[in-house]
């Protein structure tokens, strides 16, 4: 890359990263740590097929809007106005589950850091509300400074503590496939769950979408599809490195001592901070804190806002008559869905009882078993007459989409013929 190329990336360098810090969430700190914790490094192929099989309907978001200078919801409701609607009913349910899941993990570990025994609602209405505020008065520019801070100390702290505990983590277990770890001490649902939000839900690549163009209005000038894509591969890359710091993490504290991961919320979301201190000394303690925290802080700040962007863009689209002006976005639609979605998750987490991992399972697999569907949508829609030919993806992009769609399809119906009585 020369030194034109390299600057031209720093300017626009940003959406990716709020992909990654939207990734970097439950997927690793709940699943990739209870994946090492349960079978070591066995369920390392599990993550890295997730990782390659799922990346090209992540990398057409940005790539679309790049192209088009559209988002892809435009790009659905150019398929048809039934796969908009489609998308819209599976954000809208995903919305219900996500952030009730992500504002309770995160709560809890701001709680148990500041040694605050609230009440889980008035500890879930602390961490929203700077949230909310933050977007309010920063808008995107406040939202694009905020994560670059925030994910450059989860990756410091967290491949720090990955690095401490790797001389523990028994590497004989590393496999592609865990043929011989799949059974009582790693159930089936829990593949699907491992994979369904690794690194992420295929619904997010429509955020990234829309950062993308958010970032080009606050630089005040479009991004070259090349940029886009190359910020895009840094973001997925980082979330790739991170998830096996995570499945370390669990690996090296967990794995082989005995002991399990306690599904109530509190006791999951603060044990290992707890292990970890007692196995590697109490100066790793708020290495592994600030990991934790940051890593659900990050989470729960994206998807505050691209549950909400992505609401309102779909029905400003689906009132639009002509697809082609870009529609604004950032009004009022935006903000009572984000006041709907506070409201939601706060209901949901002063009704809620069962445990954490019950919850996240649920989502996981709910994302899933929706993958193929958003996926062979955005295949879709890089592909149409509206993306210019020298930008859809080639041979390779298009063959390795068809293979994951296959997989990813044919696991989810596996899946639900198991249930079938």
């Amino acid at each position: 890359m020369d030194a034109a190329s390299f600057g031209r990336l720093r300017s626009a360098f940003g959406p990716g990263l709020l992909w990654a810090a939207t990734a970097i969430g439950v997927s690793h700190l709940v699943q990739s740590t209870r994946a090492g914790a349960s079978a070591g490094f066995a369920l390392a192929g599990v993550i890295l097929i997730a990782l390659v099989l799922k990346y090209p309907f992540f990398e057409y978001g940005p790539r679309y809007a790049a192209a088009t200078g559209r988002s892809l919801i435009e790009g659905y409701a150019r398929i048809g106005r039934w796969a908009l609607w489609l998308y819209l009913a599976i954000t809208v349910s995903t919305m219900a589950v996500v952030p009730p899941a992500v504002v309770m993990f995160t709560a809890y570990l701001v709680g148990f850091t500041l040694g605050l025994d609230w009440p889980l609602p008035v500890l879930a209405a602390a961490v929203m509300a700077p949230v909310a505020a933050l977007l309010w008065w920063g808008r995107f520019r406040g939202l694009d400074l905020s994560i670059k801070l925030i994910v450059a100390l989860l990756a410091l702290s967290t491949l720090l503590a990955a690095a401490v505990s790797l001389p523990r983590a028994d590497l004989s277990t590393l496999a592609l496939w865990p043929a011989e770890a799949v059974g009582p001490a790693v159930p089936f649902v829990f593949l699907l769950a491992l994979a369904g939000w690794m690194p992420s839900g295929v619904d997010s690549a429509v955020w990234s979408s829309l950062w993308t163009l958010a970032k080009n209005d606050a630089a005040g000038e479009p991004v070259s599809v090349e940029t886009a894509r190359q910020d895009f591969a840094v973001g997925y890359a980082g979330t790739g490195v991170l998830a096996f710091a995570f499945l370390t993490l669990g690996a090296g504290v967990m794995y082989g001592s005995g002991q399990t991961f306690a599904p109530q919320g509190p006791l999951f979301s603060t044990q290992l901070v707890d292990l970890y201190s007692a196995t590697l000394g109490a100066w790793t303690r708020p290495v592994v804190l600030v990991a934790v925290v940051t890593t659900m802080l990050s989470t729960a700040l994206t998807v505050l806002d691209g549950g909400p962007r992505a609401i309102e863009r779909s029905l400003l689209v689906l009132r639009a008559r002509d697809l082609d002006p870009r529609p604004a976005t950032g009004g009022a639609i935006y903000w009572w869905s984000l006041a709907g979605v506070v409201s939601i998750t706060l209901l949901i987490l002063a009704l809620f009882i069962g445990n954490l991992t019950t919850m996240i399972d649920f989502a996981t697999t709910l994302t899933f078993l929706t993958s193929p569907v958003l996926g062979y949508l955005n295949l879709r829609a890089v592909g149409a007459e509206d993306v210019p030919p020298e930008h859809r993806p080639g041979r390779g992009m298009r063959a390795l989409s068809w293979v994951g769609l296959i997989l990813l399809g044919g696991t989810g119906l596996f899946y639900l013929l198991t249930l079938a009585p």
